[in-house]
């Protein structure tokens, strides 16, 4: 398998600063309340096999976290790790010419941070039936899109053309 290396994980970091503020100011969530949604970035080289697909670009995989050492263990929070497909999403840009790493993975990490949020607001179940995935999916693509749309950032409206089969309207942030 084909790991990210060490310009990538730089890339991988400023992609999750931007998609981390975009995701914030559409849902007007401020760094405080943002903290509260336990989250981590794992690449291909620290994931398990449950963790490794062989068609998602990333895999959300859920755990708990106890909010301090010192507490009782009944006193747990969701915790969420994005897993990138280091192997896939590369392969991705090799397929096409035109898709810049960086919004790509701005747009991977956003649709991520958009399950996080909407699991953490019980918007949506993290357990829930395959239709209810698939319906998930599609108001998520619809969110990234909504976040993303007015981005500067170089390349982004590529990915989200890209990304357009996978919208099912316009949703707005309420």
């Amino acid at each position: 398998m084909v790991f990210f290396g060490q310009d990538e994980i730089v890339t991988v970091s400023d992609a999750l600063d931007i998609a981390e503020d975009a995701t914030g100011n559409f849902f007007k969530t401020s760094i405080g309340q943002a903290k509260r949604y336990g989250y981590d970035v794992k690449t291909l080289c620290s994931l398990n096999g449950e963790e490794i697909s062989s068609f998602a670009l990333a895999v959300l995989s859920k755990g708990v976290r106890a909010l301090q050492d010192f507490e009782p263990r009944s006193k747990t929070r969701d915790f969420y790790f994005i897993c990138l497909q280091d192997h896939l999403i590369l392969r991705a840009l090799k397929r096409d010419n035109n898709l810049a790493f960086l919004p790509f993975l701005v747009y991977i990490l956003t649709h991520e941070l958009v399950h996080i949020v909407r699991f953490s607001k019980f918007f949506q179940s993290f357990e829930a039936t395959e239709t209810e995935r698939a319906e998930e999916e599609e108001i998520v693509h619809s969110l990234t899109y909504e976040i993303l749309k007015r981005s500067s950032l170089a390349k982004l409206d590529y990915v989200l053309d890209s990304y357009r089969g996978h919208r099912i309207c316009q949703i707005g942030a309420g």
